[in-house]
């Protein structure tokens, strides 16, 4: 166990064993997968902080690494990973199916929650399967997701930060190629990392009723 209470568990991304720590409240109404931004991993504070808000809300949370050890350290060099959205949403898609299958949460509705490139990843693995019942997105960067945001088929809510001007109108962009219910949110007064106080407890609250809503 994991000092958030949570279990340490190795993912099977199609080959590629990725470390994620799962969490599971006492009869759970969901399962929440997380996609981190670029240059973060499962232990980033800010979504290690929704995901406990989920869990007292009673939904079970996946926070996995998107990359190998091997990855990260060659990422920390490159940069070239942490953008590569086909290669992320490909890793959020098999944890998606590695989630439907695992014995503490199979049978679960599934949500995605992404924050930055890991949003884009999210609503990519999410147009490729009807797995996904609803998708949050904190601070992202949808517009990486191309020509699969016409293709998305789960509920999307878009949470910016009202003075993160340049996400916020890359975000109202984006949600004009969606064709299934989104909502676009925006936190007064917040920047992109949410930094600001009480910032990160709105973006926990509107995940945890989108994902009420629809999971």
């Amino acid at each position: 166990m994991t000092r958030t209470g949570t279990m340490a568990v190795s993912v099977d991304a199609w080959g590629v064993d990725l470390a994620a720590d799962l969490g599971v409240p006492s009869d759970p109404a969901g399962v929440v997968v997380f996609a981190h931004g670029s240059g973060s991993s499962r232990h980033s504070g800010r979504n290690q902080a929704v995901a406990e808000s989920l869990r007292r809300d009673g939904y079970a949370t996946l926070l996995l690494d998107l990359l190998t050890e091997r990855e990260e350290r060659e990422d920390r060099v490159t940069g070239r990973l942490r953008f590569d959205i086909g290669l992320l949403a490909e890793r959020v898609a098999a944890s998606v199916e590695w989630t439907s299958r695992a014995p503490a949460t199979r049978g679960l509705p599934i949500g995605l929650f992404g924050a930055s490139t890991g949003a884009a990843a999210a609503l990519v693995a999410a147009a490729g399967t009807y797995l996904v019942r609803a998708v949050v997105s904190r601070g992202g960067r949808p517009d990486l997701a191309g020509r699969a945001l016409s293709r998305v088929r789960a509920p999307t809510l878009l949470v910016v930060g009202g003075d993160d001007e340049e996400v916020l109108e890359l975000n109202r962009a984006a949600a004009e190629e969606l064709a299934v219910l989104w909502r676009l949110e925006v936190v007064e007064g917040a920047t992109h990392l949410f930094v600001e106080p009480g910032a990160l407890d709105q973006v926990a609250h509107l995940a945890g009723t989108w994902f009420r809503d629809f999971l």
